[in-house]
């Protein structure tokens, strides 16, 4: 999850200097027989040596009187064989036919390898996306929002409460994490970040009755890179511990925690949940976690892992080991790279029944919402829209348990909002 709050990523470089590429040199031609071998060398063939007294098509004539013709049983008499011409060495194109041979198997090989398991995908995700989502699959009011940090920082004022209250009116969002850290790479969390937080909380209980406001505090994790938050160190995950009383104290009613990149497997992690949540419910409080996708194949998680710092997925078994440990597990159901918006919906209704299956019914299970536009390759804006994550997350509760009580959408986030993504929200969800 992205914590800055600018996601449309338009910006373009102000520089108008355009560099003209120089023409490219026009290729040397090759010999007619073929192109050039690698080497650059293509050997003349060798002279083929003439026959010095080669007959053309008989014997020479004699120059004397014409014999006598022998008799018909004798047999004509044959021509010397002279030298057979040998044939020329092959053309620089022969010469390589065996190399062109072995770069389109291997060719072909990889395009099988990459393009049909992707075909695969895809169709069984877009079959996954088709029927009807169960009736009464709509919210439970018990639905969540991502806010940004400008709540608690000073720019937001009182009319801006009062414009968000009339935005969730009639919805079923009963939880904000709203952002209050980041949090120093040591676990700390300095006091002057969120300096209007007491403000904002008093007014949401004035505009919101019922509506609870969570600190959304996240951090780089030192496995992502050079620097970042150290969970293997146990002083550190004291100060988070310790972070996450000093905003309880601020009036808080729960901590909501998003660290990134998180390691599936991570017992450092869950040893801090474990602390987290001793915490909180001395204080009747929430806890609560932004969680990553779960694997849409077995042991995904551990070939990304292979290749990337920041695996994208956690199996399914930690997934529910986090979500026993938690009051609220909000999965990070977007930046998926699908292209298509039925394939994505394919995808949340995936995701929805993986983390169904091994989510306590005693925990509060959130799927979020891209309330955002963005084209990259990990995230397509055409494809990953609010209405095709609405109709997927309804297609795997509907599938897996229609009747959860404890489960809800969460958008992300306020600030990126349009109009659109309210308006799908409701007419999908909110009814």
């Amino acid at each position: 999850m992205d914590h800055t709050e600018s996601r449309d990523g338009t910006d373009e470089p102000t520089d108008d200097t355009r560099t003209t590429p120089a023409p490219e040199s026009a290729p040397t031609p090759g010999p007619a027989s073929g192109p050039t071998p690698a080497s650059g060398y293509v050997p003349e063939p060798e002279s083929v040596s003439e026959p010095e007294s080669a007959p053309a098509s008989g014997p020479a004539p004699a120059s004397g009187p014409t014999p006598e013709p022998e008799s018909a049983s004798d047999p004509a008499p044959q021509p010397a064989p002279g030298p057979q011409p040998q044939p020329a060495p092959e053309s620089g194109k022969k010469r390589r036919r065996p190399w062109v041979r072995r770069v389109r198997r291997a060719v072909l090989v990889l395009a099988l390898v990459l393009i049909v398991p992707l075909v695969g995908v895809e169709t069984a995700l877009r079959v996954n996306y088709m029927g009807d989502p169960a009736d009464g699959t709509y919210t439970r009011d018990r639905d969540a929002m991502w806010l940004g940090h400008a709540w608690v920082d000073g720019r937001k004022k009182d009319a801006d409460v009062t414009a968000l209250a009339g935005r969730l009116e009639d919805t079923g969002v009963r939880d904000l994490y709203v952002h209050t850290g980041p949090l120093e790479h040591d676990g700390t969390l300095p006091r002057s970040v969120y300096p209007r937080a007491r403000w904002f909380i008093d007014a949401v209980h004035r505009e919101l009755p019922g509506v609870r406001v969570q600190a959304f505090l996240g951090d780089v994790l030192a496995n992502g890179g050079p620097e970042g938050l150290e969970l293997s160190d146990a002083a550190t995950r004291a100060e988070v511990v310790r972070s996450a009383g000093q905003v309880l104290d601020t009036g808080y009613e729960g901590v909501h925690l998003d660290l990134e990149p998180l390691h599936s497997g991570d017992g450092h992690y869950l040893d801090l949940l474990d602390d987290l949540r001793e915490l909180t419910k001395g204080r009747d409080a929430q806890l609560s976690v932004a969680a990553h996708q779960i694997d849409p194949l077995p042991h995904l998680h551990s070939v990304a892992g292979l290749v990337a710092d920041h695996p994208k997925w956690w199996s399914q078994e930690f997934f529910g080991q986090v979500a026993r440990r938690v009051d609220q597990i909000a999965v990070m159901s977007y930046d998926t790279a699908r292209l298509f918006e039925s394939t994505y919906g394919g995808y949340v209704a995936q995701q929805t029944s993986l983390a169904l299956e091994v989510t306590p019914p005693t925990t509060h299970l959130l799927m979020g919402l891209p309330f955002y536009y963005e084209s990259n390759p990990s995230h397509w804006g055409h494809a990953e829209t609010v209405g095709a994550a609405v109709r997927g997350a309804r297609l795997g509760l509907s599938r897996t348990d229609p009747d959860r009580e404890l489960f809800g959408l969460a958008p992300y986030i306020d600030f990126a909002a349009t109009e659109t993504n309210w308006r799908e929200f409701k007419d999908g969800w909110v009814r």
